[in-house]
């Protein structure tokens, strides 16, 4: 049916990173969503790993760009060279079907803008599903029983809240507020309250290291030596950031999430809503790590709270499980 080797794959395109599946495989790659140009000839220099390295450090012909923004396509053509990329690096040069994730408020436009950079990549043929339904799968829950399961899905770009039921989303709401916004407020504070400038990659350092969602708990965390620019003498400088002012930082991304989470069980049958109460609500994605979360929603919305297992790898797991149904999909564009 496919090409000798060719194997389908499913692939989460993130804001901040690209995971592959592959099909009996697993996951095959890891890489940032970073893709290094040459400013004058337009010639990709690097993409993933290496590219990330560059970003903040390149000389002014090369540029280091994020293609993707608020989990959509900002950057068409650079998109559908890191795609490439990706798939040549994982499946050589045979032609896949592919199933990629998208936040569940993109547009019919968006959805075409993913399937059309996937197809000019080398797919076969393209399929989307969204991201809240591949995290449920990818973290276990029961999608296709008549129970109601929630996941909140926190990736760089968006934030996906949704209830799921016999195989479908009953409810959901997809903020732009995620692991970027986190990072940027981070920067912000440290800007105007030590005239520091830093850069992104500092910034989520101090979130991993030290950023707590709680103001109360951080107390409890040590405080953590980071370097930048002095705004005033331009010059290189050392300072010493407190988690608290971190936590205080983020504050208001982590309550948006919570008024999304919220708005999103308002929008749920009575039914659907006590079987959240019952399992709990499941937090997928990076800034599912983000400390003290759990607690601080569980908290807010007097629901149970969990991290899925392997909370990075959701969304990828599950599209590449989705694959299995890949016949259905074909039979439903008919």
């Amino acid at each position: 049916m496919f090409g000798l080797g060719s194997k389908n794959i499913g692939i989460d395109l993130g804001t901040a990173n690209t995971l592959v599946y592959m099909e009996g495989k697993g996951i095959v790659l890891r890489e940032p969503s970073v893709v290094a140009k040459n400013t004058q000839t337009g010639e990709v220099i690097a993409v993933g790993s290496e590219a990330k390295e560059m970003i903040g450090r390149t000389p002014g012909s090369i540029v280091a760009i994020r293609p993707m923004k608020d989990g959509v396509i900002a950057d068409y053509d650079t998109t559908a060279a890191m795609l490439k990329y990706f798939m040549e690096k994982t499946n050589g040069n045979s032609k896949p079907s592919v199933m990629i994730c998208v936040p569940s408020g993109v547009t019919e436009v968006e959805k075409r803008a993913v399937i059309d950079a996937a197809r000019v990549a080398g797919a076969r043929e393209a399929f989307v599903i969204e991201e809240p339904f591949a995290a449920a799968i990818g973290a276990g829950l029961p999608v296709m029983d008549p129970t109601g399961s929630m996941v909140v899905d926190i990736g760089g770009g968006t934030t996906d809240v949704a209830t799921i039921s016999l195989g479908g989303i009953v409810s959901s709401t997809s903020i732009r507020q995620a692991g970027d916004k986190f990072n940027s407020a981070i920067i912000n504070y440290i800007h105007s309250k030590f005239n520091l400038l830093i850069g992104e990659r500092t910034a989520e350092d101090i979130k991993i290291q030290i950023g707590s969602a709680s103001i109360e708990k951080a107390k409890e965390i040590e405080a953590m030596s980071i370097r930048g620019r002095d705004l005033v003498t331009g010059l290189p400088k050392s300072i010493q950031v407190e988690a608290v002012d971190v936590a205080s930082a983020i504050q208001d991304v982590v309550q948006d999430i919570i008024v999304a989470i919220k708005e999103t069980l308002e929008q749920t049958s009575p039914e659907i809503a006590a079987d959240v109460i019952d399992h709990g609500i499941v937090l997928t994605g990076g800034g599912a790590l983000l400390k003290n979360l759990p607690d601080v929603i569980a908290e807010a919305t007097k629901v149970p709270v969990f991290i899925a297992q392997d909370p990075l790898d959701c969304v990828a797991i599950g599209t590449g499980e989705s694959l299995k149904n890949i016949e259905v999909m074909r039979r439903s564009r008919k």
